[in-house]
């Protein structure tokens, strides 16, 4: 049978010839037959359906002519769900059409571009392809979603989104001589949404590693989409030589490019829309021969190794899975357009001490609308020569040249992007003709790019009066984005409340509205679930006599999806039927993107309040990203207010966060269970603010840094009969960084 498969707007497949073959599969054994011996120019088409737990391996001779061919009966329309895959080796294979979804595979890739390490894809091409969630059950097990191997393989206008699990969603491999030099394309795909992993290995693409990072590859990536990419610091890290990282867009993605290893790299035409988002970066370099140029960078918030541009120091005689110096590397004419944060030599320690040299940064705007400095420097940077350059007008001491300040008003051009009104400064930022792609350009128009956060009450909001297990029986029944609107009076919940859905549970009316749990744990957020509660009374009178009795868990076994919690206006009482009756407490693997409690009252609590403290295995693990406590009254709780852990040394993450303001703490702290001897147990927090809040006859706050460059804040606060706070530095050298400002201790 003779066809053509049209893709987008140009063929995929040419005319076949005469003794080319079309196969129509619908069951895995007649999908093996057909596949046993195919030709060049051959095509299996797999009927429309579910495919469940189908591993297909997809093998052939194809010529560049000729191709042989793996699509659906109709695009969208072939889901692979359970525990599926998809492997292709051989030459000039092409598939299209595909949907991985509701399953994981049971290997460590869903699509791989090998068969095994002997037999890999050369001159393949996988297109129009979605994988959607296709997360393994265990958040720490490590799989890739797309891994390229062989040379000349083209991955485009797929979509990829929704990564819950560790590891790379796309990765280029150079374990071999045979995926080396590999000429790779990657392009017009839409990386859909990655929730942040709270663990290093969460970057959405990467080209190398280490270990063969001084090896080129030749990998182009041009016109995809990175939306909210926000797995960990490195969005795409570049770990090879010789790769050309063209005309993507960056929205909303916290994290930078990367150039983390190999050298004499290619970044340009690239487009960075921050929006003024927390941790929005743009470009980070390292090593040799880096070349940035014609780059568009607005609205970014990222400090440190997320700033919106980076020049590390190296470290000297760097082995190779350190860093290494940054030598020639050009910065030029890039726009950088509201930019808060551009480091330097950043890094610089003991260790990272090998400044950057023979480095030219020029022609490029800098352009901030506060008039602040964006430069922050760490050491040494006269190995990088400013010059041509145009501000704004912000002054810098540790710039004395190189930047000119008569950059006047900018206008937005039909591009989008912000240009220079002085038509005398049109040589200086980007081009004119630079053109970002858009989120609509790239994947496929059948298959929608979705929000995946499903907001609290955005759904239908529905009345609950008490009645015996009526609280059950409506979470049971609501769907996502629901309300639950509880009418005054008592509810029992004799059995435990399982949330495996998005729901607001308020209380309505200024009567009371009280629930009494009858088992040791009121509500467990499952997968899937998240939790607001406000305008209630929980009470842990009805419950049973036992000690660690939990009022609100996530499970025991841990969580792929992130969730979120939130209490506010609430009260909280009478958690003491025995000992270690807690409020909150985190099972391992469980990650919370928002920890929120606000305007509520806490009182007599024989345990701990929260406990965020799970991750104790010091790999950069923690349990929760923005923890904010504000405007609360706690009274007689025995155990720690909060407990928040993140150890080890690893860089690769922002968080935790901690905003813990306008609290007033009576009598608290100091049960004889407590075992981190403090109201407040902060360790490796990244960034804390505690403020505003009145510390009565309390203990007192314990803070551990770790790495990170840690920022601590503790300001305005006020300590009667309560000690003053304990900041320890387990890592760096000489006196803690913690700014303490304004505290009185009566």
């Amino acid at each position: 049978m003779s066809s053509a498969l049209l893709i987008g707007h140009s063929a995929l497949v040419p005319t076949a010839p005469a003794y080319a073959e079309e196969y129509l599969v619908k069951t895995q054994r007649e999908y093996a037959r057909a596949a046993k011996n195919l030709t060049p120019g051959d095509t299996i088409v797999l009927a429309n359906g579910v495919w469940r737990d189908f591993e297909i391996l997809f093998t052939g001779e194809g010529t560049e002519k000729h191709p042989i061919t793996l699509r659906a009966e109709d695009s969208g329309k072939v889901i692979l769900a359970g525990q599926s895959n998809l492997r292709l080796a051989g030459e000039y294979l092409q598939v299209s059409g595909l949907v991985f979804k509701d399953g994981y595979s049971p290997s460590g890739e869903v699509i791989a571009f090998r068969q095994n390490r002997e037999r890999l894809a050369n001159h393949s091409r996988v297109t129009q392809v979605v994988i959607d969630n296709f997360s393994k059950p265990d958040r720490m097990e490590t799989d890739y979603w797309v891994t390229l191997y062989g040379k000349h393989n083209r991955l485009d206008h797929s979509h990829l989104s929704g990564k819950h699990n560790k590891g790379v969603t796309v990765a280029v491999r150079l374990d071999s001589e045979a995926s080396r030099e590999n000429y790779h394309r990657i392009d017009h795909n839409y990386f859909g949404p990655r929730p942040i992993l709270g663990s290093n290995g969460g970057e959405t693409l990467r080209i190398g590693t280490s270990h063969y990072s001084l090896t080129d590859s030749f990998t182009v990536v041009e016109n995809n989409y990175f939306d909210r990419c926000d797995g960990e610091v490195e969005i795409i890290s570049v770990k090879s030589g010789k790769n050309t990282i063209r005309n993507n867009t960056f929205y909303e993605s916290r994290g930078t490019l990367t150039l983390r290893h190999g050298n004499g790299n290619l970044i340009e035409g690239n487009v960075f829309w921050g929006n003024d988002v927390d941790h929005t970066g743009g470009i980070r370099v390292i090593n040799r021969d880096q070349t940035v140029r014609n780059n568009y960078l607005e609205g970014l918030k990222g400090y440190r190794f997320g700033s919106g541009l980076t020049i590390m120091n190296g470290v000297p005689n760097s082995p190779i899975n350190r860093y290494h110096q940054v030598v020639n590397a050009k910065i030029e004419n890039n726009s950088f357009i509201n930019v808060e944060h551009i480091h330097l030599a950043a890094g610089s320690d003991t260790e990272r001490s090998a400044v950057p040299k023979d480095s030219r940064v020029a022609d490029n705007i800098f352009y901030s609308a506060n008039r602040r400095s964006p430069f922050s420097v760490f050491d040494d940077i006269s190995g990088i020569r400013f010059s041509g350059n145009v501000s704004n007008g912000f002054k810098d001491k540790h710039l004395s040249g190189g930047i000119n300040t008569g950059l006047g008003k900018l206008h937005r051009a039909d591009n989008g992007l912000l240009y220079p009104v002085d038509s005398k400064l049109s040589n200086k930022g980007v081009s004119p003709d630079l053109q970002p792609t858009r989120k609509e350009d790239t994947g496929v128009n059948w298959y929608p790019k979705t929000d995946p956060v499903i907001a609290f009450g955005s759904g239908k909001t529905i009345e609950v009066k008490p009645g015996e297990d009526a609280l059950f029986n409506a979470i049971q029944n609501a769907h996502d984005g629901d309300t639950l609107e509880l009418q005054p009076g008592t509810y029992i919940a004799r059995k435990r409340l399982e949330i495996d859905k998005v729901l607001r549970i308020l209380g309505k009316g200024p009567d009371k509205v009280i629930i009494r749990g009858e088992r040791p744990t009121l509500f467990e957020i499952h997968n899937g679930g998240s939790l607001a509660l406000e305008g209630l009374t929980l009470s842990g009178s009805a419950s049973p006599d036992a000690a660690g009795n939990t009022l609100i868990r996530t499970a025991k076994w841990g969580m792929l999806r992130n969730y979120r919690f939130s209490l506010k206006n609430s009260v909280v009482e009478d958690l003491d039927v025995n000992h270690s009756y807690h409020f909150f407490d985190s099972g391992s693997r469980a990650f919370a993107t928002e920890f929120v409690i606000e305007n509520s009252e806490f009182r007599n609590i024989s345990g701990d309040l929260i406990r965020l403290d799970k991750e104790q295995d010091d790999l950069g693990i923690y349990n929760a990203e923005y923890v904010r406590v504000t405007g609360n009254t706690f009274t007689d709780v025995n155990g720690a207010l909060l407990k928040l852990y993140r150890g080890g040394t690893d860089e690769s993450t922002f968080g935790p966060h901690l905003n813990f303001s306008k609290n007033n703490i009576t009598n608290s702290g100091k049960g004889k269970r407590n075992k981190t001897a403090a109201l407040l147990y902060l360790h490796g927090v990244q960034v804390t603010d505690i403020q505003d809040n009145v510390f009565t006859d309390s203990l007192g706050i314990l803070v551990e840094h770790t790495v990170g460059e840690p920022i601590t804040r503790i300001a305005d606060n006020q300590f009667h009969s309560s000690p003053m706070p304990r900041i320890k530095e387990l890592v760096a050298q000489g006196p803690h960084t913690a700014i303490l400002a304004n505290n009185q201790v009566k």
